[in-house]
């Protein structure tokens, strides 16, 4: 008894000094062949046995296993069995005896091991493809028993993080258009002086009625161009208007006299050269009463007096045909509430700009963004990352600025598509969808969309324009998978 007892304590010392022996380092397996037909996957793959040496008791069972990227799905397949000398007659044995092996399923291969000698087997799986398996990760799970089959352990060997390669990402090339430097940088500004005259003079009278509110404002306007250091101006245009009353050759004189009463006051007040000063004048201005009409309530005999204007020559009494409407009443309301500020001279200051670096475009661009061309609105928006809010305000400013730019808006388009607004670059370049240089932006943003059809006419269309690209910078983007 005790003899039987020491045998059976050596043979568990056996079993526990074989566990300590795991396979990894002694097995070794060939890169995976897969291949993919009719929805199937198929996976074969050499293992090689040679640096393993097995106990003729031992068996390793290596389990192919997939298993989805995120671990939500797995699968496994048929077996490899490799046995010791001692152990494949055993197994042999059992099935001639009928006895089902202890595997959970069929195995597709058993080997028997020949220690010390060179030996390689074939792994092969095949299964339906599954969605989840594109980007599944290949293991072969190892598990070791010892004599009289007890578990010595094991562990699963990570083959191929992903069996089936990923598919190349698309890349695009994203158009910016290099705008122009402009040379001279000239700028204009628009504004209205509505100074109050006594009746039949051109005289300005800075203390009558509200003309010291009027002074004021033009006062704001001229010292703030003329202050700035960054501005040059080159030119002020100024235009005489007058109200219908009154003779038509009348009104011509006086709304030329109140122009250039109104171009000398600059010239006095502000030392404006008068070479710069241009004065012009048009008397009467009932395009100006026909739009205020037009965009009032003023609703007494609101049709006849536009149809009067519309109808009647001012030589042919145009304005004796508006005296007679309900009694006069209606003449006397439009002298009262229309006529005021047609007595008015419109001026327009003409200035340039100077050349700003990109660090004083940065600035210029938080305050008066109008001061900057396009060429070096570009170049700020190449300071800052692509991918920050920086680089998108600059282009969307530019567009606001420049509506009718074609660079500009090929450059803000090219902006969004970067941060993957789609649908906004595509409504604007949808303005210039005829011109060129919109066509391969068109493209590549129907492209990512997934518009692969829009995407192919816009891209043949670029393609077959001939238009040079030598404005052009272009930037490689990456698509999604």
């Amino acid at each position: 008894m005790k003899r039987i007892y020491f045998v059976f304590i050596g043979l568990l010392c056996a079993c526990f000094l074989f566990a300590q022996n795991k396979y990894e380092g002694s097995i070794s397996f060939s890169e995976p062949r897969v291949t993919q037909n009719d929805n199937m996957l198929k996976l074969d793959m050499e293992v090689d046995l040679g640096g393993m040496t097995l106990a003729s008791t031992g068996m390793v069972v290596l389990t192919p296993v997939l298993t989805a990227a995120d671990g939500t799905a797995s699968r496994e397949f048929a077996p490899v069995v490799v046995t010791g000398r001692n152990r494949t007659k055993a197994l042999k044995r059992s099935l001639k005896l009928n006895h089902q092996p202890a595997f959970s399923m069929e195995p597709q291969l058993f080997v028997k091991r020949s220690n010390g000698k060179a030996q390689r087997v074939n792994v092969s799986l095949t299964a339906p493809l599954e969605k989840w398996m594109q980007n599944a990760g290949f293991s072969l799970r190892e598990e070791v028993t010892g004599c009289a089959s007890c578990k010595m352990g094991g562990k699963d060997w990570l083959v191929s993080d992903r069996i089936i390669p990923a598919p190349p990402v698309p890349s695009y090339r994203l158009a910016y258009v290099v705008p122009e430097p402009e040379p001279v940088k000239q700028r204009s500004a628009s504004f209205k002086a509505y100074f109050n005259y006594k009746v039949g003079s051109h005289i300005l009278l800075p203390d009558y009625k509200t003309n010291a509110t009027e002074f004021a404002k033009v006062d704001r306007v001229i010292s703030e161009i003329k202050n700035d250091k960054d501005l040059t101006i080159t030119e002020l245009a100024i235009e005489g208007y007058a109200s219908p009353e009154g003779t038509f050759i009348s009104n011509m004189t006086l709304s030329k006299n109140r122009a250039y009463s109104f171009a000398s006051y600059l010239e006095k007040t502000y030392g404006i050269s008068n070479d710069r000063i241009k004065v012009s004048w048009f008397g009467e201005d009932w395009d100006g009463l026909k739009d205020a009409i037009l965009a009032s309530d003023f609703k007494q005999d609101r049709e006849k007096v536009l149809d009067i204007i519309d109808n009647v020559d001012i030589m042919a009494g145009r304005e004796s045909k508006l005296m007679e409407l309900s009694g006069g009443t209606t003449y006397r309301m439009l002298l009262e509430q229309f006529f005021p500020p047609l007595r008015r001279n419109e001026y327009r200051v003409a200035y340039v700009a100077r050349a700003f670096n990109v660090e004083e475009a940065k600035q210029i661009l938080k305050t008066k963004p109008g001061l900057l061309s396009l060429n070096e609105m570009y170049m700020v928006a190449g300071s800052f990352p692509s991918d920050s809010r920086e680089f998108r305000e600059v282009f969307d400013i530019a567009a606001r600025l420049y509506p009718d730019s074609e660079v500009a808006i090929v450059n803000s388009a090219a902006a969004d598509i970067e941060n993957k607004n789609y649908t906004a670059a595509i409504e604007r370049l949808k303005k210039i969808e005829d011109k060129p240089y919109a066509w391969n932006n068109l493209a590549v943003a129907y492209s990512l969309m997934g518009n692969k059809e829009k995407a192919d006419v816009y891209f043949k269309k670029w393609a077959d324009s001939g238009a040079n690209d030598g404005k052009i910078s272009w930037k490689v983007i990456q698509g999604d998978n």
